[in-house]
């Protein structure tokens, strides 16, 4: 099985499991944050950015984003990217083009979740170490 479509799924299950719980024990000094202006390339690549501070984890740790433009209530996903957990701050930058909404210039909304795939057994569970909502500009390239 192809490995993006699994990340996409698991970075979409986190995002959905924080918004309706949030970043459950989540250490305090890790956070995430969005930059105030994304890109919007001519073929509707989306461009977003930030930074990020997480502590070492038992699994994997990525950097998820998503967009919203007309429908507060529709997230879509912009990319994912690795994280490295090592208490420092970093940059992060996720791309990825938006197949069910054509996205303008203008004000939009994002949220970037910093997830881990804990080992669980035989099974692989998502954990939320840090999310952030910020409203944003997208800027035409």
């Amino acid at each position: 099985m192809p490995v993006r479509p699994v990340l996409a799924t698991a970075l979409g299950a986190g995002a959905l499991l924080c918004a309706a719980v949030g970043p459950v024990g989540a250490d305090p000094s890790e956070t995430i944050g969005v930059d105030a202006t994304g890109r919007l390339a001519s073929d509707g690549t989306v461009t977003l950015s930030g930074s990020y501070r997480c502590t070492a984890g038992t699994g994997p740790v990525f950097v998820g984003s998503s967009v919203s433009q007309s429908d507060p209530h529709v997230l879509h996903g912009v990319g994912g990217s690795m994280a490295q957990c090592d208490g420092a701050e970093h940059r992060w930058q996720n791309s990825g083009k938006v197949s069910s909404e054509n996205l303008q210039a203008g004000s939009a909304h994002v949220q970037a979740t910093l997830l881990e795939m804990r080992p669980a057994g035989v099974a692989v569970l998502p954990a939320v170490h840090a999310v952030m909502d910020q409203d944003v500009t997208l800027v035409q390239q």
